[in-house]
Formats: C-alpha cells, structure tokens, sequence
C-alpha cells in the first residue's frame, strides 16, 4: 500500500481488551463498523495472562482468561467489527477525522475514536529490576511459572492479583512468600483466605523488595521493614511482581486530557473525553480525581453506547461509508 494511502472508517477502536470488545459489541449492533485494532502483541489484554476469571457473570464454574477473550472477538466479529492485530504507533486525535497510524504502515481516519488502551504492570523502579528481566524477574506467572519448579519465589503485593499469582506459583515452586508493604492484605476477603489457607504460601509482612542480587540470573533479594528499616537477606530465584498497573496512555499525552497518574478523564456520567468525539473505557480512565474499580469484566458500560451512537456520530454526514480495504464482506 503507499504511504498515502487513507482508509476512512466510521469507528476507531484503539485496544482489545474487555472494554475494546464490548465498545464493539455495542457499536456494531448500532449499526456501525468499527474497527478494532487490536495490538500485535498484547492483543486481548490482560486477561489472556490470567488463569481463571471467576466473577465474571453467566460462568458459574469460572473461565479462563483466553478463553473469555476469544470469545468476546468472535462475538464482535459476528456484528460486523473488523479486527487488525497490529500496534498503533501514532495518533491525531484533534479535528474532525482523527488519525491513527499503525505499526505495519497503514493509517485510519474516523470522525470517532474510542480509546480502550488498557493498563501495564507497574514496575518496582529498582536498577536490577530491568537487568532481570527474563532471567528471574517476571509479570507473569502464567508465562514463566513453569521455569520455577522447585525452586523458592517470591511474589511483590498484596492485591487480588498477586494472590492469584502466588496461588498459581505453587503449582510449581517449592515455597512462595508474599512479599506486602503493610500488616495487611488489599485483596478481597475469599483471594486472601485463599493464599492463607495453602500450606505452600507464607508471607513477609511490613516488607518491601529494595534490592535484587544475581550473577546474570537472579540468586536473592534484600527485604526492608517498612516500620523498623531493618534489612534481611532471601535467597530466591524467582521474583514476580504484581503490585497494580499503569494506564497505557503515553501516545496520547499532550492531545487528551490525562489526570496526575496518566488516566484519561472523562466527562461522568459519559465516556466523552476533553475531545470532541473522542471517548474513553477500560482500564485506562478515571472519573475527576477517583479512578472506578477495575474487575476483569467487560469495561464498557451501556452508558458509552449512547455516546458514540447519536445522531451526531451516526448520520451519513457525520459519518463516512466504511474503507473497502481490510473490511470483511
């Protein structure tokens, strides 16, 4: 294709998370053809690094992320969306047709974009951390977990996800300590009792990681008291880290509004951001200054559909016909 090539879409989708899917959903059964790019790498999200999605509703039994995230692309595919995997690497998102360049060379113009970015783990901000990488220190234990069999690890946070973590790990790990800045867990009360109840699972409480040591893969970490200031020596080989996550919304900084922490704001109760047809779901907006709570289930409210799908985004002059390029017949 030339460089100077447009193709015009009546809908943008940036992001294929749960929030991405069900905007698409919503807008395909109003009648438009969004298309939804997807990621070339992370597409689906966070969820298809999670074992098992228990509160999800209609799967009494669980269902596991990958499994749930198939299905949401299949389902919008089924209305009528249009899903590229590929990463977006530039965006315009001021004027009437907002631009939105791609990894592989092609670039889109709609009057209408929905941002459904998504978040990323959120590091430790140790000098080790990055060194590490892949030689002991990880994200994610449904992708490395298997690498740790009988060996000791450590998971870094007290939430939902690092109990998750570190009940999966111990399918693998001869122990696993918790590593938790405070006295307590922020987990809900059946992860929690979950974790404490597995006689593999013990905890650092009032700890915090403030060194990793190796000799090209990891042999130990150094532990702080968070009260006292103490420090004490752990040997392990595996450090996981889930400690919450940041809004992936670096490409969009300078054109929408972000709050202090890089969240897209949103004009409550809507999804309408600063932007003039440019709107917001998932994991990446925040409501003024109170961020909403981030379930692993769909993350675009019915409210977003009303949005996108008035009048003023759905007439012939608002919108133009769908590209003939990359659309399925």
């Amino acid at each position: 294709m030339s460089a100077d090539t447009v193709n015009t879409e009546q809908l943008i989708i940036i992001g294929s998370g749960p929030a991405g899917y069900t905007a698409a959903i919503y807008a395909a059964r109003a009648g438009l053809r969004p298309l939804v790019i997807a990621g070339a790498v992370t597409a689906g999200g966070a969820l298809m690094n999670t074992t098992e999605v228990e509160n999800f509703p209609g799967f009494p039994g669980g269902i596991q992320g990958p499994e749930l995230m198939d299905g949401l692309q299949q389902q919008a595919e089924r209305f009528g969306a249009n899903v590229v995997f590929d990463d977006v690497t530039e965006v315009t998102l001021t004027g009437h047709l907002k631009r939105v360049v791609t990894g592989g060379g092609e670039t889109h113009e709609a009057p209408a974009v929905i941002l459904a970015t998504g978040s990323a783990y959120k590091e430790l901000g140790l000098p080790e951390e990055k060194k590490f990488s892949g030689h002991g220190v990880s994200w994610c234990a449904t992708c490395d977990g298997f690498f740790f069999r009988e060996q000791d690890i450590i998971v870094v946070g007290g939430g939902d996800s690092a109990m998750e973590e570190a009940t999966f790990l111990t399918r693998f790990g001869k122990s696993v300590t918790v590593v938790v800045r405070k006295g307590e867990l922020r987990a809900s009360r059946i992860m929690a009792q979950r974790a404490k109840d597995n006689p593999k699972i013990r905890f650092a409480w009032n700890s915090a990681v403030t060194a990793i040591h190796g000799d090209g893969k990891v042999t130990g970490v150094t532990l702080t008291d968070t009260i006292t200031g103490k420090t004490r020596e752990q040997a392990v080989t595996g450090i996981f880290v889930a400690i919450g996550h940041v809004p992936r919304t670096e490409l969009l900084s300078g054109q929408v509004e972000l709050d202090a922490e890089g969240y897209i704001k949103v004009d409550s109760p809507t999804t309408v951001t600063n932007l003039s047809g440019v709107f917001a779901c998932g994991d990446a907006w925040t409501i003024a200054t109170a961020k909403p709570s981030r379930p692993p289930a769909p993350a675009a409210p019915p409210r977003l559909t009303p949005s996108v799908t008035s009048p003023r985004w759905t007439t012939p002059t608002a919108l133009p016909p769908p590209s003939s390029r990359n659309h399925r017949p």
